[in-house]
């Protein structure tokens, strides 16, 4: 017997849509353009599945869903709604629908996920409402939407989550939303930057140490992991981890508990652990400086963060939100013209969503104007750098040009602060790492061959592969 599938949307074109397609599918489907008339067919027992808008001209589908949840808990739910924001995907996972569908969604999906949630209808428990609070995610595209998706449905999970991402995107955006809509919205968020500590400290700032543990450790020392006990701990730049401290991340997630620096006792912890890198890790563990039992503990739920240039039909809702960032910060309101929005468009974003940012505040704080004009806007944006040894004899201008870009980016992306002291180090370790990996690798691990390469002393190669914690692997290839 075919199941009956209730759709409940106010436009007539879209149920005779639905109608349409789920009858070809096989389904029988009942129709009706209000949540009362929803409710009755509900009530009375009929529907093997609903299908509802949010936006109802009597109620809303979300004030609908957890009475019919209550009154029947197994019937599966599918939420759409052309509000396509990210707290739009979460509430429709908080008030137990089974999925959620921006429009305009594609009628082949729709009809696979309701064969879904036939099969295996999974109510999901509801958690505390949101309120209001400002959204943390902004973009309307459907890479965007995925990623809503994505996270609506990890929210009420305790699973590791590996974000991927160019820097800019907002990957610590992202794992502030898992976390504030999460189970465990109610402990503590606690962020950590890998490329900011020093490689001897790392151990230290994640698992504490005791009295005595390390000259100048002259107290005990509490670690970033008993900090977000009972919450969430976000990993930020995973692939900078030193070695040592890799081995003892595996354990906690292995084992679910650590030892301080110096200390003997094992500690349980219960913290959710969220990664992020803008780094191919897989590379990196072909060069020996990442463990690839962690590279699967971490990456259980891989989330890839979509750089701006592939959704810049999102420049304008991103756009309209720093203004009006701008704008609480004391700035008058402003706008951008039609012809500045295409240039945004057209623009390259090296920087991402965080070069989108400073450049609007730059505008908001510079142009006297209401309307912010294309040609301020052209005068604001510079001219990517060429890529390193993208013409034929200019490798050297070219390198410098694509060092200059990336510190540019990484001081515009501290916003008003300086970054933490020791950018020489940091910067040249950037360089020198690969460096000196890809030499080995070229000489298939001769540190003989690669000290001549490079115009080192073998002595000095061997002191920077024990410093940067390479691992030379014999017979490597390059491609």
């Amino acid at each position: 017997m075919a199941a009956t599938i209730l759709v409940c949307d106010d436009d007539s074109a879209i149920r005779t849509v639905l109608n349409q397609a789920l009858g070809r599918a096989g389904y029988d489907v009942r129709t009706t353009g209000t949540a009362a008339g929803l409710w009755r067919m509900v009530s009375a027992g009929e529907g093997s599945l609903v299908i509802t808008d949010v936006v109802l001209p009597d109620e809303s589908g979300f004030d609908l869903i957890p009475r019919i949840k209550r009154m029947r808990p197994d019937l599966p739910i599918l939420v759409m709604s052309a509000q396509n924001t990210l707290l739009t995907a979460i509430t429709a996972a908080e008030r137990g629908a089974f999925e959620y569908l921006p429009k305009p969604f594609d009628l082949k999906e729709l009809t696979s996920v309701v064969a879904r949630a036939l099969v295996s209808p999974q109510a999901r428990p509801g958690v505390a409402e949101t309120g209001e609070e400002k959204l943390p995610l902004i973009g309307r595209s459907p890479a965007m939407q995925e990623i809503y998706r994505v996270i609506a449905r990890l929210t009420q999970t305790d699973l590791t989550v590996m974000i991927m991402g160019e820097s800019g995107t907002g990957k610590e955006l992202v794992a502030r939303a898992l976390h504030d809509y999460g189970k465990r919205r109610h402990g503590s968020f606690v962020a950590v930057n890998m490329a900011a500590i020093p490689k001897e400290l790392v151990e230290s700032e994640l698992f504490g140490h005791e009295r005595g543990a390390f000259t100048g450790a002259t107290n005990r020392g509490i670690g970033r992991f008993e900090q977000a006990e009972g919450g969430t701990l976000f990993l930020d730049e995973i692939g900078d981890m030193p070695l040592e401290a890799q081995t003892r991340l595996l354990r906690v997630l292995q084992q679910g508990e650590y030892t301080t620096v110096g200390g003997r006792t094992a500690i349980k912890t219960d913290v959710r652990i969220i990664a992020a890198t803008n780094k191919d890790l897989r590379q990196l563990i072909s060069q020996g400086l990442f463990r690839e039992d962690l590279y699967y503990r971490l990456n259980v739920v891989p989330l890839r963060l979509p750089p701006l240039r592939e959704r810049v039909e999102d420049i304008p809702d991103l756009v309209r939100h720093f203004l009006r960032k701008a704008e609480d910060e004391g700035l008058p309101h402003k706008t951008l013209d039609n012809e500045a929005l295409d240039l945004l468009r057209r623009h390259r974003w090296p920087g991402n969503v965080r070069e989108l940012e400073n450049l609007i505040r730059r505008l908001a704080v510079l142009q006297s104007g209401d309307v912010i004009s294309a040609a301020a806007v052209s005068a604001e944006l510079k001219e990517p750098a060429r890529t390193f040894a993208a013409d034929e004899g200019e490798g050297p201008q070219s390198l410098a040009a694509s060092v200059e870009q990336y510190l540019t980016q990484y001081f515009l992306a501290q916003g008003d602060k300086l970054p933490p002291a020791g950018v020489y180090d940091r910067v040249v370790q950037e360089v020198e790492r690969p460096l000196i990996s890809i030499c080995l690798a070229a000489t298939r691990g001769n540190q003989i061959r690669a000290a001549q390469l490079l115009g080192l002393n073998r002595n000095t190669l061997r002191k920077k592969i024990r410093d940067l914690g390479l691992e030379v692997i014999r017979g490597l290839r390059t491609e």
